[in-house]
C-alpha cells in the first residue's frame, strides 16, 4: 500500500508512477533475457537479480506489486484500505507491461 501508515507514507502519484515504471523495467528484462540474441544459461539469474533490484528501490514507496495478481489475493484477504488501494495495483502494472510490450516491439525487435 501507499499513503499514510505504510512504508514511507507517499502519495498515491508517486506510487502510480513507482509502479507503472518498475514493471515497465521488468518486462523489458525479462524481454531482453529471454529474446533470441541472449545468453539462455544466464536468463533465469538475469531475471531475479533484475527483479530484486526493481523490488529493492520501490519498496518504501508503494510496497512493489508489480503484478496485479500478486496484489488481488492479499487484498481481498486484508481487506479495507488495501481493497480500496487495489485499483492501482492494477492498472499502473497493465499500463507498465502495456509500454514494455509497444517499446520492445517498435524499438528492439523491429
Amino acid at each position: 500500500g501507499w499513503g499514510e501508515g505504510f512504508h514511507g507514507e507517499f502519495g498515491t502519484l508517486p506510487a502510480f508512477v513507482t509502479e507503472l515504471l518498475l514493471t515497465y523495467l521488468l518486462l523489458l528484462i525479462i524481454f531482453g533475457a529471454t529474446s533470441a540474441h541472449s545468453s539462455q544459461l544466464l536468463e533465469g539469474i538475469i531475471i531475479g537479480l533484475g527483479l530484486s533490484s526493481l523490488i529493492l528501490f520501490g519498496i518504501t514507496i508503494s510496497g512493489v506489486s508489480l503484478n496485479p495478481a500478486r496484489s488481488l489475493g492479499p487484498a481481498i484477504f486484508a481487506g479495507g484500505k488495501a481493497l480500496n488501494q487495489l485499483w492501482l495495483f492494477i492498472l499502473a502494472p497493465l499500463a507498465g507491461g502495456i509500454l514494455a510490450g509497444f517499446t520492445h516491439r517498435i524499438f528492439i525487435n523491429n
